[in-house]
């Protein structure tokens, strides 16, 4: 059998109809879910872009970080940097036993100098001009024109990213001009023109829905008819300074993306289902994080926002021959355990390193995992999450200056983790935090590595809680 793991950035859970979502259309991930077995409670382990593929690749865990500099990258966050020389990835896995593997991708940070996601790739190819990708000049005279119609953004000093990304979206004139499109439509073409008989591993990874959320304006105009332009594109953080109409608007863009998103995606699975390709071929779908939407009055993801609209994403697998279908699937589970699911249903060897679990199992029974807490860390800020509670606090010292937030979430009374009660249960935090103190102190060892010649050497360890 063959393999394709599409990852989605920043693509909500709750923002796709197979989870209830009734507002947004993503109908090519709900045909896909319809044949799926559906993880309900998904979760990252380590946050955000870069640590999560380092968890979904090597299936291991990551948390606690430390913190590496690397002065090419903008990026100054525990936990973001290489995969370690020790490191055994999913793709150098499978190379190993006989498969063919492909990344194509346009997330500009698994590229960028220094970094080494492309390691047991036979093919890879890099889809330029996200974000700050430098794949274009900064030229803010030739972009003013949209860059005065996002909502929010303020004067900008002249090497701001956002002006490097309007360079290439200034030219855009239909969706299938946009990234996720060209990231899709090359994943496609890669199939078509796959005629070895070696069993394949294809990796697809979109930085789309991520902001800068821009979608071409009539998708964005499906959730709301007075938007117009790239209005959405790069909101403030907080709602406070909006009006509703802007908030709405906003709502709108990130939206639009979601269903741009899942128009193309399709494309690469209607691609598989045309090359009969779907008889053979376990697909995985989930995204790196979500982000928030207007709930608590904040925008963006965040190190401190380590709620369900953030933390949680959505996790989709076929299987071939229709194992699990329908299958919804309760229980904590989180990145690390997709790689050895994936290569136990290829019948593949798992590496000693792996750290995950084999979630097959639970989606052919629908039991629930046994797991009764999980931690999800983002910078310095851990989430401790039981069935009945989720704690946030600062795990590491913060910088001078810098103001901690605790936070305590009663999951049963508040799902959607709007009110923080932690004035009201203080021994339940007590024992949250002594826990997220333990784990820390336990797992402090093995979640280190070295980086391999000529990389830097970790800096002095962080003040640890």
């Amino acid at each position: 059998m063959n393999l394709v793991l599409i990852c989605s950035d920043t693509f909500r859970w709750d923002y796709l109809g197979c989870y209830g979502n009734s507002w947004i259309k993503t109908p090519s991930l709900d045909k896909l879910a319809a044949e799926s077995a559906i993880f309900l409670d998904a979760y990252a382990e380590g946050l955000p872009t870069i640590p999560v593929r380092r968890v979904l690749l090597t299936g291991r865990r990551i948390f606690p970080f430390d913190y590496h500099e690397q002065k090419s990258d903008m990026v100054k966050l525990e936990g973001w940097h290489p995969l370690f020389f020790e490191d055994v990835t999913l793709a150098e896995t499978l190379k190993e036993q006989g498969y063919t593997t492909s990344f194509v991708t346009d997330v500009y940070h698994l590229m960028k100098p220094g970094k080494n996601f492309h390691r047991g790739f036979d093919h890879w190819y890099w889809v330029r001009g996200v974000e700050a990708d430098p794949y274009h000049i900064r030229d803010q005279r030739q972009v003013q024109h949209l860059l005065d119609q996002i909502i929010g953004i303020g004067k900008l000093p002249k090497d701001h990213w956002i002006i490097q990304h309007m360079m290439g979206r200034k030219d855009w004139k239909k969706d299938a001009d946009s990234l996720v499109a060209r990231v899709m439509t090359r994943a496609a073409q890669w199939l078509r023109n796959y005629t070895l008989d070696a069993p394949f591993f294809l990796y697809v990874d979109s930085f789309d829905p991520h902001e800068p959320w821009d979608p071409p304006e009539e998708y964005a105009q499906r959730y709301s008819p007075t938007y117009r332009g790239v209005a959405g594109a790069m909101p403030p953080g907080l709602t406070k300074p909006l009006t509703p109409q802007q908030v709405e608007h906003v709502k709108a863009a990130y939206a639009g993306e979601v269903t741009m998103t899942d128009r193309w995606i399709g494309h690469l699975l209607d691609t598989l289902r045309d090359l009969k390709r779907l008889d053979d071929t376990i697909i995985v779908f989930t995204s790196d994080h979500g982000c928030m939407m207007g709930e608590q009055g904040e925008l963006h993801k965040g190190a401190d926002r380590l709620r369900n609209q953030v933390t949680q994403v959505p996790l989709i697998i076929r299987h071939p021959k229709r194992q699990a279908a329908g299958n919804r699937v309760s229980g904590f589970v989180q990145h690390q355990d997709i790689m050895p699911t994936a290569l136990n249903l290829l019948g593949a060897k798992i590496p000693g390193r792996v750290q995950g679990e084999d979630l097959w199992p639970m989606a052919l029974d629908q039991r629930q995992s046994a797991r009764e807490r999980i931690v999800t860390a983002f910078g310095r800020f851990a989430s401790v999450r039981t069935r009945k509670w989720n704690y946030v606090t600062n795990w590491a010292a913060l910088p001078q200056g810098h103001r901690g937030r605790v936070e305590l979430y009663d999951l049963e009374a508040d799902p959607k983790e709007l009110v923080n009660i932690i004035g009201q249960h203080s021994d339940v935090a007590a024992e949250l935090d002594a826990f997220l103190k333990a784990y820390v102190r336990e797992h402090a060892a093995e979640t280190r590595g070295t980086l391999g010649p000529g990389q830097p050497v970790p800096l002095a360890d962080q003040a640890r809680l």
